[in-house]
């Protein structure tokens, strides 16, 4: 029994250590940029080890000199109570709970609809393929995942991102959650930041970016890869279009 309360200890002390650790982390982000992010090291070591090449563009660029249009437009796009909410958008996530289980239960729909007609194996291969999720992560909660944590999707891993964005609300303003996150996100492969993004696309800094260029940018957020190799994706210029109407009435930090 004391072994067993031993190990329990052992355990809680190195769960709080590992806290305060990140409590330290998140701090310092306050006076300093912070070089790479977990999810950054993950993806440049993949491709380090799929093509043999070290594939990693990022520029570092202030607050300041990020256009206004970049901001407004993700914003609008990931995140529309950004400077309201405390980390957790509760109302979006019940949005999110609602639409993932509406899509399951048409995916059932169909797939009953396929075998009970006796499908081919393909059309009922299809059918079982899972719906499309859809996500109701703040910009804070996804920073707090880039930021530090793997891409597995476990209750730990959850509640682990849930302190996360806490301690991310709670130490730095929502300019500065703003900024580090709009120059650490992923927009392509190997392409990291506003400015890498900018230049990339566009050929030009994020401080030049119009209205329209920087919706479509916001629009990429979700599946970058997919749209990389996109650019003619009419659900991206349609989208765009939506999100620049959008920009007019959000509040920056």
């Amino acid at each position: 029994m004391k072994a067993l309360l031993r190990w329990l200890l052992l355990v809680l002390l190195a769960g709080l250590a590992l806290q305060l650790y990140f409590v330290g982390r998140i701090a310092l982000m306050a006076v300093v940029d912070p070089q790479s992010t977990a999810f950054q090291r993950s993806e440049i070591y993949r491709l380090a080890v799929e093509q043999g090449s070290l594939k990693w563009r990022q520029q570092w660029v202030p607050y300041n000199a990020l256009s206004d249009n970049l901001k407004r437009a993700v914003i609008a796009s990931e995140d529309a109570t950004f400077v309201e909410h405390e980390g957790v958008d509760v109302e979006a996530l019940e949005k999110a709970w609602e639409k993932n289980t509406k899509a399951e239960q048409r995916a059932e729909k169909s797939a009953s609809k396929l075998i009970s007609k006796a499908a081919p194996a393909g059309a009922a291969k299809a059918a079982a393929k899972p719906p499309k999720i859809v996500g109701g992560s703040t910009i804070t909660q996804q920073l707090a995942k880039n930021l530090f944590l793997s891409g597995e999707r476990t209750l730990m891993r959850k509640g682990q991102e849930l302190l996360l964005t806490l301690m991310l609300e709670a130490l730095l303003s929502k300019q500065r959650i703003l900024e580090i996150y709009l120059n650490s996100i992923e927009w392509g492969e190997g392409v990291f930041g506003a400015e890498a993004a900018a230049q990339h696309y566009y050929k030009k800094p994020a401080a030049k970016l119009s209205a329209y260029e920087a919706a479509r940018l916001a629009v990429m957020l979700p599946r970058p890869k997919y749209f990389e190799t996109r650019p003619g994706s009419s659900y991206l210029a349609s989208r765009a279009s939506t999100i620049v109407a959008r920009m007019g009435g959000v509040e920056l930090p």
